[in-house]
Parts: structure tokens; C-alpha cells; sequence
């Protein structure tokens, strides 16, 4: 099965040439002011250039309303929009049509019976992606460096397209693949040596990690 990747938050032509190099599928642009990743659009545009051909481009947004998305959609050119807030399958089905863009919609979860939110999303979002919930006190939806239980994921539908987020990083990806198996991972934080800084050297190490744990369930 190939495993999709998602490096997210980035903010330097370094770290995209390290994710590139690497060999992400994904490369992840965050439109939310609070966040220490948040990018201009028009940054992101030039920086998300060097990804034509080689990864798809995603603008993170988190209840963004239509005239930033706008903004966004013109300045970024992304090639897939990710809601990290409270946006309703309605409104999903509304920014598919309004940009002709695929959406990938997050979810974020802690236990199993957090799935029951997911079923309106089928067949609306493009995609899912499962987060964990911030910590108490985080004005962050998401890039929180906090992980859950991955097990719970066993209980999915097989065909389920989804990308697991939440907590990742080099020590600890080869278990989460092992016990979830996902179609896609996303990492922002765990390649990071401060808040809103990706370290090229963490990125490599990332995938690295990656390749071992895959070539080992291989063997």
C-alpha cells in the first residue's frame, strides 16, 4: 500500500526542500493566526512552487470564512483545502463547489465513539484526517505534539480514505503504522526544534524512521 505523507506548517525553502527530498506526497501551508506556523498566502505561493509535480500543495485553514479563503485560494494556489475547525458537512459540499478544490476535512478524536461525527463526512469530504484533541488550554485545534490512542483506528472501515495526525515523530511512527496501518500520515510539530521551526535534519530523520519501519513489516 503506498503511504502518503504530509509534512505541514512549513515555512522555509529549507524545509520544503527537506520535505521534498524526502519524498512527501503532501506539503502543508497553515492560514491560522494564532498558530507559530502561520504563513501569508503569497508566501506560500512562491514557496509551494518548488512542489509542482512533486507533492500536493494544502492550504490549512480553521473556520476560515470566504473572503480569507479567497485570499488564500488566489495567493497559495493550493491544490487541496484542509478544514481543522468546526466546519459541518454542509459547508464542506459548499467550498468543493465554491473552489473546485478536493477538501480534506479533520476530525479530532480520543476514543472510539469519536467516529460517531464522522459518518455526515463520508462521501462529502474528499478526505478524512483523524487529530488528537488539543490539551486543555491550547488555543491550537491542531500541531499540539500530543498523540492518541492509535488502536482505536483498527475499528475503521478497511476502504476508508484518512490521513492520522496527532503526536508523530521519528521515535514513535513505526508503532503508529504498525498498530493503525493508515493510508496517510501528517506531521507538523515532531519535525520541529521550536514552536513554528521545522528543522531540515528532524524532516530527514522523520523519513527515515519511515523507511525502516516499513522495510521491517516488509521482512
Amino acid at each position: 500500500m503506498t503511504l502518503d505523507i504530509k509534512i505541514c506548517g512549513l515555512k522555509t525553502d529549507a524545509a520544503m526542500a527537506a520535505a521534498l527530498a524526502g519524498g512527501a506526497s503532501h506539503v502543508g501551508f497553515i492560514f491560522f493566526s494564532r498558530s507559530p506556523r502561520y504563513i501569508e498566502p503569497i508566501d506560500a505561493g512562491r514557496l509551494r512552487q518548488a512542489a509542482v509535480g512533486k507533492a500536493k500543495a494544502v492550504a490549512v485553514t480553521v473556520d476560515a470564512d470566504d473572503a480569507f479563503l479567497d485570499e488564500i485560494v488566489a495567493g497559495m494556489r493550493p491544490d487541496m483545502l484542509q478544514l481543522h475547525g468546526a466546519e459541518t458537512p454542509e459547508r464542506v459540499a459548499e467550498l468543493k463547489a465554491r473552489y473546485g478544490l478536493p477538501v480534506m476535512k479533520v476530525l479530532s478524536v480520543g476514543e472510539a465513539a469519536d467516529f460517531d461525527r464522522l459518518k455526515p463526512y463520508i462521501g462529502v469530504a474528499d478526505r478524512l484526517m483523524f487529530d488528537a484533541k488539543p490539551p486543555k488550554g491550547s488555543q491550537l485545534p491542531g500541531g499540539n505534539g500530543v498523540a492518541f490512542d492509535w488502536r482505536i483506528l483498527a475499528g475503521l472501515d478497511a476502504g476508508l480514505d484518512y490521513m492520522l495526525s496527532g503526536g508523530l515523530n521519528a521515535a514513535n511512527v513505526g508503532d503508529a503504522l504498525r498498530l493503525a496501518n493508515p493510508p496517510g500520515i501528517d506531521i507538523s510539530s515532531g519535525v520541529e526544534s521550536a514552536p513554528g521551526v521545522k528543522d531540515p535534519a528532524l524532516i530527514e530523520q522523520f523519513f527515515r524512521a519511515v523507511r525502516a519501519a516499513r522495510d521491517d513489516r516488509a521482512a
